[in-house]
C-alpha cells in the first residue's frame, strides 16, 4: 500500500523506481537512462518516454563495441555512437540489475543526470531496481 501511494502523486502518468528501501515517483514524460559497460568500460544510452501504454523505450545508442552489446544490424553511427529505434511494445516495468562492477545507472532529464541512488536518496548497491509507469486509479 504505501507504494502505491508513493506513486500517486498526479493526475496523469509518471516514472517510479521501486527499490528494497522504498518507491520514489519522478513526474516527467522521457528521460535518458545511461550505464557503463562492467567490461568494454563505453556507455549505452537508451531514451524513454513514460506513457498510459507503459514506458516505451525510443531510440538506444552505445559509444563502441564490446562482448554481449553488438549494435544490431540497423544501427547508423551518428557523431561516434552507434544508434537505433528499437522495435518493442511499451513495458509496465523495467528491472535493472546492477553487478556493482561498473557504477551506477543514471538518469537523466533536462540536461541533468542523476544517479539513481542520488534519486531515491539512499545507496542502492547491487540490488535490483524495478523502473515502471504509476498513476492514479
Amino acid at each position: 500500500m504505501a507504494a502505491a501511494s508513493a506513486c500517486h502523486r498526479r493526475s496523469d502518468v509518471s516514472l517510479c523506481f521501486a527499490t528494497a528501501g522504498g518507491v520514489k515517483a519522478l513526474a516527467l514524460s522521457a528521460f535518458t537512462l545511461v550505464w557503463t559497460h562492467s567490461i568494454a568500460k563505453v556507455d549505452w544510452q537508451e531514451d524513454w518516454r513514460v506513457t498510459p501504454a507503459g514506458l516505451e523505450l525510443v531510440q538506444a545508442r552505445v559509444k563502441g563495441t564490446g562482448p554481449g552489446m553488438e549494435p544490431p544490424p540497423e544501427a547508423r553511427l551518428v557523431d561516434g555512437w552507434f544508434q537505433w529505434q528499437p522495435q518493442r511494445a511499451p513495458m509496465p516495468e523495467v528491472v535493472l540489475g546492477n553487478s556493482g562492477a561498473a557504477g551506477e545507472w543514471r538518469l537523466c532529464h533536462d540536461g541533468k543526470c542523476r544517479t539513481l541512488s542520488e534519486i531515491v536518496g539512499h545507496p542502492i548497491g547491487a540490488n535490483a531496481t524495478t523502473m515502471k509507469i504509476c498513476n492514479d486509479p
